[in-house]
């Protein structure tokens, strides 16, 4: 393997004019684009950089490894279709040789035109996710490729999707609404429920279900594609029309959780405790 200076160049500069165009070269690779806060100019310095790698079929996991040690200067793992869960699929985490973090999603672009026709028609559906704590909304499909920068669309398919999504579906603005709010005053009542049987597990999750909930029924309402939880809180309380001091008050019935850094610092090292002590239990003999 021959010692490789791309990572001299600025990362934009580089998956921008060679790299994207390398990541489509691979057999079964349609297309990259450039998602995350850095496609919408909302990243920090040191955010990651996340490209979407759609393909068919079997993208060709030998020539991604391969491509991805050229490009680092050592051996990267990748991991297949399948591997990070049903939705968010798989991929593989860079790091150059300047410290700086690249991510390559694999986004199936059969499944991803699939759930953009259901888009079309009203339905969606939301599914369990590793890194999507109040699950994965099929309709983020459409809002990656809607949101992103192509890098590399040799048939030109990704810039054709995209084009056809700039249009928030009607039919699934109401749909979408409609199910978020019903849902979010019903995991409310039953945080009322557990509230009167101690249950604060329960009751928090239904409590963060509900806010989840109304961030996604505020961004339908605007015709505004919401792909996580990331920032959406802050993002639905800047939408116009939104509830007066709908982050505060949201905020406040989540109990403040990550107001303030020392805050959030406290209860992230209680966390950390207390998954080490538990997987100390679990990984105890017997």
């Amino acid at each position: 393997m021959k010692e490789s200076t791309d990572c001299q160049e600025p990362h934009e500069d580089y998956w921008a004019e060679r790299g994207a165009a390398a990541l489509a070269g691979v057999p079964g690779v349609i297309g990259v684009t450039l998602g995350g806060s850095r496609a919408r100019s909302t990243h920090r310095p040191d955010s990651d950089w996340d490209l979407g790698v759609y393909y068919r079929g079997e993208p060709g996991l030998t020539a991604l490894a391969d491509l991805a040690a050229e490009v680092t200067g050592a051996p990267v793992e990748i991991h297949g279709p399948g591997a990070w869960g049903d939705w968010v699929n798989g991929g593989a985490w860079l790091v150059m040789p300047d410290g700086r973090h690249v991510d390559w999603l694999l986004r199936d672009l059969d499944r991803v035109e699939k759930v953009w026709r259901e888009c079309r028609e009203g339905r969606f559906e939301i599914g369990a996710q590793v890194g999507h704590p109040l699950g994965f909304w099929s309709p983020a499909y459409a809002g990656e490729l809607a949101l992103a920068r192509v890098l590399a669309d040799p048939t030109g398919e990704l810039g054709r999707l995209k084009e056809e999504m700039r249009e928030y579906p009607e039919p699934l603005r109401g749909a979408l609404t409609g199910m978020a709010v019903w849902d979010a005053g019903f995991s409310v009542a039953m945080a009322g429920k557990s509230h009167a049987a101690a249950d604060t597990l329960h009751a928090a999750l239904c409590l963060a279900r509900a806010v989840g909930d109304l961030t996604q029924a505020l961004h339908a309402h605007h015709r505004t594609w919401l792909i996580n939880e990331k920032g959406a809180l802050a993002a639905a309380a800047a939408l116009p029309g939104a509830p007066p001091a709908f982050g505060e008050r949201a905020n406040a019935l989540l109990g403040g959780l990550g107001c303030t850094g020392p805050e959030l610092a406290r209860s992230l090292k209680a966390a950390e405790e207390l998954v080490a002590d538990v997987r100390a239990v679990v990984e105890s003999a017997g």
